[in-house]
Order: structure tokens, then C-alpha cells, then sequence
């Protein structure tokens, strides 16, 4: 956790989140759709909460209910996504 950018958390269930805020949805909305491409292409589908001017970002490994280093690397390409999002 100590490596990934400031604002992520360990939730109740044991999930890394983190809750990005835009200008307005356009801007929420195409975050997601980053996002969506990136874990596409990884194989590793993260659960995207979009309203208006924030999407909050909820990772995990399904198929074990836990977390794995690959969730960590996806947090890091989620950050990354925010930084190019302006």
C-alpha cells in the first residue's frame, strides 16, 4: 500500500479503493473509460462506481477474495489513468 499514490484504502472487505473526483461527469466518465480499456487489455476487472464529478475505484482478486500483487499493479495503472485524465 505504502508504494501506491495517496488516497487508497484498505475497505471492511479486505478490497483496496480509492475515490478520484473530476470537474464534471465528462471528465468521471472518460476516467472510467480509460480505466475499463486498461483492465480490459490486463485481464483484471475492477469495480467502477461513476457519479457526477467522482468515480471511486474498488479492486480485488475475485477469484481468490483476497488481494494479489497484480491488484496493486492495477491501483498503480489507475492512478496513472487519473494523472493523464486533463
Amino acid at each position: 500500500m505504502g508504494q501506491l499514490e495517496q488516497g487508497w484504502e484498505l475497505n471492511k472487505d479486505g478490497h483496496i479503493e480509492r475515490m478520484y473526483s473530476f470537474k464534471n461527469f465528462g471528465e468521471a466518465l472518460a476516467f472510467v473509460n480509460k480505466v475499463g480499456a486498461v483492465a480490459e487489455e490486463e485481464g483484471h476487472h475492477p469495480d467502477l462506481y461513476l457519479a457526477w464529478g467522482k468515480c471511486k475505484v474498488e479492486i480485488w482478486t475475485h477469484k481468490i477474495q483476497g488481494l494479489t500483487e497484480s491488484d496493486f499493479y492495477m491501483a498503480a495503472k489507475a492512478d496513472r489513468a487519473y494523472q493523464s485524465h486533463g
